[in-house]
């Protein structure tokens, strides 16, 4: 097992020997948020034929040239379409379709009067305004032809997304598999906070909540969590068990050097081989990573913020190897800080922040058991090691 190393160290560690679930088939109206995994092709012209963009009359615009209300155009009226027809008559010199929206035009027309500019009429209409060829007139393809990459692999699939497939015919799609995510939280001392009043010594848990909704936040396919006490025995059969329904497990809780720190034990009980245990960072040194019959576990300190900084860093990579989403990549950019930070940092250190166009603000109250200042942030800012306190318009990477 590997010691006190880096954070890319860490991140090859987890990620190298891992590989992507698979894909899904996936209906359309289910993909939301899903991610694909392979590229879509149009095998259809959209729109699929000429189609008027507004209610009016469908004509040649050479019929129209030079009319006014004073002198307008006389033109037969041969059919009338409406959008879900078709057209069965052609536009000849003289004539006009009376057309609705969303309709195919007919042939031999090259534009549409709008119905303002006439006076409605059924059999004979007056047209009172000129109109230039192909002038409210789409043409079939115009928004994409048969072949047309669609999307492409990667794409995460919001509202819109969805809108283009379906334009397009498609009902379903190959998307990414997500991981499957069990939590479990660890010690004695912890409580669901439906546990009233708050027994003597105890705390309620935070990390079940923050982290199982962090994930689901994501985009995760479940999680499932689970609370056990300091007992090895016990929390290896609950990972062991916990491993079956899931991709990988995410502990707290039970990871630095104190006699309760009991994962040292558990994991070894539970057949897991440990890859690594702490890693040259702060918050979340003690963090360690285990593999138990080739699925992944990640345990992570108790403290909150340490539990959430650390999953951000070293979890969402993890998850990122075995589904290759945009969500589940680290996004990472330069930022100017606005508020001095006034500890030096010994070691790499991240501090929780506000990250806005292109600046960075700190909150107050940064220890790793503060959960309160966490609310509203959305980086963390990266203070490498052996710094002295940080002083405002220094510019610094923001991990988003």
């Amino acid at each position: 097992m590997r010691e006190r190393i880096s954070l890319e160290e860490a991140w090859s560690l987890i990620t190298a020997p891992l590989h992507p679930l698979g894909e899904d088939w996936v209906d359309l109206d289910q993909a939301l948020g899903r991610t694909l995994s392979r590229d879509v092709w149009s095998s259809m012209d959209q729109p699929p034929f000429d189609r008027s963009p507004l209610d009016g009359y469908a004509l040649q615009s050479r019929d129209v040239e030079g009319v006014s209300p004073e002198h307008p155009a006389i033109l037969r009226v041969v059919e009338r379409v409406c959008a879900g027809e078709v057209p069965t008559q052609r536009v000849a010199p003289g004539t006009a379709v009376r057309i609705m929206t969303g309709a195919p035009l007919p042939q031999g027309c090259d534009c549409v009067v709008r119905q303002e500019d006439t006076d409605l009429g059924v059999a004979v209409v007056q047209v009172y305004a000129p109109v230039a060829a192909y002038q409210n007139f789409v043409r079939r393809g115009e928004d994409y032809t048969a072949g047309t990459c669609l999307l492409c692999a990667g794409t995460r699939l919001d509202a819109a997304a969805l809108g283009l497939l379906a334009s397009a015919g498609c009902d379903r799609v190959r998307a990414y598999r997500r991981p499957r995510v069990a939590l479990l939280v660890t010690g004695d001392e912890v409580v669901q906070p439906q546990v009233h009043p708050l027994p003597p010594g105890k705390i309620y848990t935070a990390n079940s909540y923050l982290l199982s909704a962090r994930m689901r936040q994501l985009g995760v396919e479940e999680v499932s969590c689970a609370m056990v006490g300091d007992e090895p025995r016990e929390i290896a059969g609950q990972m062991r068990q916990m491993l079956e329904r899931c991709d990988c497990l995410i502990t707290t809780g039970g990871v630095s050097v104190g006699e309760r720190d009991v994962l040292h034990q558990a994991l070894p009980m539970a057949g897991a081989q440990r890859v690594f245990w702490r890693v040259q960072m702060k918050p979340g040194t003690p963090a360690m990573y285990a593999v138990l019959d080739g699925k992944p576990i990640l345990s992570l300190s108790g403290n909150p913020f340490a539990a959430a900084a650390t999953f951000e860093l070293l979890g969402r990579p993890m998850l990122h190897a075995l589904c290759p989403a945009p969500q589940f990549e680290l996004i990472v950019h330069r930022a100017v800080l606005d508020t001095p930070f006034d500890r030096p940092s010994g070691m790499r250190r991240f501090l929780r922040g506000r990250y806005q166009d292109g600046h960075v603000q700190l909150p107050k109250g940064q220890t790793p058991g503060t959960l309160r200042s966490l609310v509203g942030c959305n980086c963390l800012l990266e203070v490498p090691a052996e710094s002295p306190p940080l002083q405002a318009g220094e510019t610094y990477t923001v991990y988003l």
